[in-house]
């Protein structure tokens, strides 16, 4: 029998050297090809998140080939008919709204010679007459203001926000057809999951009771994306209700009509980190000012309300247990995310963390830092300083 192979001793100093290259070599070869990298995360993300799914109908005795297929096509489908739906809603509803701003500064009354922003000027001014601020004179600036928005032709500017919603709608596809690019390579990420699973409980076996790593990866990143969605649901239903009874009151002047529109907005933004709140009140803002300015004060104050309900009660008891992130390192990511690879890199930072910390908790459990031996010799040589003498007094 042939004698075993000896094995080669990695000197420690090249442990401490070696090492720090090689994250430093790691991340330089990360930046240079960053895009593929992304990609690839977003291909792992995407399915770790549909594994369950997967394993599900598997366990029905059902091929995983054939399971995989069948779950991506769900996905595919929902995807396509979600984006689709808003899409087309989004280019509608934006029509309709510039025809609305149109006729608002435009369309003179036969009667009054006046367009309907000056009477609410008007108005406007009758209100702060009768509520003892009548120092306070908006009429002459304000009926300037809508002849200077007349001469400059508000229907090409309401044209070319139609254009842009057009063309955010083109960009909706492309962006579509990434994202079936992305499920495509994640597939091969999937149809290898049973092997690289049992892969590593080989190499790192679970402890007695404890869930293996990669389904600890699979509840850390659903945990998220259901608390996520959770919020989203909540922050938009707000929104849209809130929109809808100030409508039917008349504080928002046909708001009923957009409270869907509005909503929806607001749940889709809510998913963008710290910039998600203030970009859902930016559309019910700018429909309030334009219909009547006053419904600004109203829609403010709504927005305000949910933001606040949002940072103090929703947010903590949803996404307390979902993320389990201090707020510093859910800063860090954010920032580190949105400068490696700007706002899509922002979006993925946190389910991204979340992953991470699962992997960090199993490994913790199992690896340690070899300490130094004891009696050895230390890396770096110390001088070790001579106790002084105790006072005499000690001594007595």
């Amino acid at each position: 029998m042939a004698a075993p192979a000896a094995k080669i001793v990695i000197p420690r100093w090249i442990q401490l050297v070696g090492l720090p290259l090689a994250l430093v070599l790691l991340w330089v070869v990360a930046g240079a090809v960053r895009h593929v990298v992304f990609l690839f995360l977003v291909a792992l993300l995407i399915a770790l998140l549909l594994n369950p799914l997967v394993r599900a109908i598997a366990a029905a005795r059902v091929p995983r080939g054939f399971a995989v297929a069948l779950v991506y096509l769900i996905f595919a489908i929902a995807l396509i008919a979600a984006i689709g739906a808003v899409g087309t809603v989004v280019v509608n509803e934006t029509k309709t709204a510039a025809k609305r701003v149109d006729s608002y500064f435009t369309d003179v009354n036969g009667r009054t010679g006046q367009v309907a922003a000056d009477h609410d000027v008007d108005r406007l001014q009758q209100w702060l007459n009768t509520h003892h601020l009548s120092g306070v004179h908006v009429e002459q600036r304000g009926h300037r203001l809508v002849r200077d928005i007349r001469k400059h032709d508000v229907g090409k500017y309401t044209n070319k926000v139609v254009r842009f919603a057009e063309g955010a709608a083109i960009s909706i596809g492309k962006l579509l057809f990434g994202a079936v690019i992305i499920l495509v390579a994640s597939v091969y990420m999937l149809l290898d999951f049973p092997r690289l699973q049992r892969s590593i409980d080989r190499k790192f076996p679970p402890q007695p009771g404890s869930p293996p790593l990669l389904l600890r990866m699979e509840r850390s990143l659903t945990s998220y994306v259901r608390g996520q969605l959770l919020v989203s649901l909540i922050i938009g239903t707000s929104a849209g209700v809130g929109l809808w009874l100030f409508g039917v009151l008349g504080w928002l002047p046909h708001g009923q009509k957009y409270a869907l529109l509005f909503g929806a907005w607001t749940a889709v933004t809510e998913l963008i980190p710290y910039l998600g709140p203030w970009l859902g009140a930016i559309p019910p803002l700018l429909y309030a000012l334009v219909t009547h300015p006053i419904s600004v004060l109203w829609v403010t104050l709504l927005f305000l309300g949910i933001h606040q309900v949002e940072g103090h009660i929703v947010v903590p008891n949803v996404m307390g247990s979902a993320l389990r992130l201090h707020p510093l390192l859910v800063i860090f990511g954010l920032l580190a995310g949105g400068e490696i690879y700007g706002l899509p890199g922002a979006l993925i930072a946190l389910p991204l963390l979340a992953v991470v910390r699962a992997m960090w908790e199993f490994f913790s459990e199992r690896i340690m830092l070899e300490p130094w031996r004891e009696g050895g010799v230390p890396p770096v040589e110390v001088e070790l300083e001579e106790e002084p003498p105790p006072p005499i007094a000690a001594q007595r």
